[in-house]
């Protein structure tokens, strides 16, 4: 994923999910040390729903094309 997604996911998550900054952060650097991508891992950590992970994932694929 390039920097400008990237930029663009962190803005969503923070503006339209509602998530907190300390969560984002803690979600980065657990998803570079298990090499995962954030969304899953927010995911499976509860720190997303199915739905708002539904959301995030239509986000970034509108944003890819």
């Amino acid at each position: 994923m390039n920097n400008y997604l990237s930029k663009n996911m962190i803005i969503y998550l923070l503006e339209e999910i509602g998530l907190d900054e300390s969560s984002i952060e803690l979600g980065l650097k657990l998803s570079i040390k298990n090499n995962t991508s954030l969304p899953i891992l927010l995911w499976s950590y509860g720190m997303l729903t199915n739905e708002e992970l539904d959301k995030l994932y239509s986000f970034l694929f509108e944003k890819m094309e």
